[in-house]
C-alpha cells in the first residue's frame, strides 16, 4: 500500500515538471520573446520582406521574429487578408543604374573625348614650354 502510494505521489511530481519551469521563468524573457512575435507579425502584415525585419529590429530574437511573421502570413492566407503598405515607406530606390543603348553609346563617346582633352592639352603645354 505504501508502495502504490509513493509511485502514485512520484508519478504527480514528474508530470507536473513543466509547469514548474514556467512558474520559475523570468518575465521579462517571456515578454521579450512576444514583442518579437508581434514585430514579426506586424512586419509581415506591412508587406515587408523577413530580412527587412531582422534589420530594422536587430535587438529581437530572429527566431520569434520568425515564428510572428510565419503565424501572421498563414492567418493572412486564411482569411485573404492583404497587407497593409506603411504610411512613412519610400519605395526602395534601385541598386544600379539601368543603361539603355543611347545612353551607353554617349557614355562612351564622354570618356573618349575626356581622356583625349589631357593628351592634347599636355602637348600644347609642351610646345608653350619650348618656344
Amino acid at each position: 500500500m505504501i508502495a502504490r502510494i509513493t509511485l502514485l505521489s512520484l508519478a504527480l511530481l514528474l508530470a507536473g515538471c513543466d509547469n514548474v519551469e514556467k512558474l520559475l521563468a523570468d518575465p521579462k524573457v517571456a515578454q521579450r520573446e512576444a514583442d518579437a512575435k508581434a514585430i514579426g507579425g506586424a512586419c509581415r502584415h506591412g508587406l515587408r520582406s523577413i530580412e527587412d525585419c531582422y534589420a530594422l529590429n536587430e535587438k529581437a530574437s530572429k527566431s520569434a521574429i520568425y515564428a510572428g511573421w510565419k503565424e501572421m502570413d498563414q492567418y493572412m492566407r486564411d482569411n485573404k487578408i492583404e497587407g497593409v503598405v506603411p504610411v512613412g515607406a519610400k519605395p526602395a530606390a534601385p541598386a544600379e543604374e539601368v543603361i539603355t543603348e543611347g545612353k551607353a553609346e554617349k557614355a562612351v563617346e564622354d570618356t573618349s573625348k575626356s581622356k583625349a582633352k589631357p593628351k592634347s592639352a599636355d602637348k600644347a603645354a609642351k610646345s608653350d614650354a619650348g618656344h
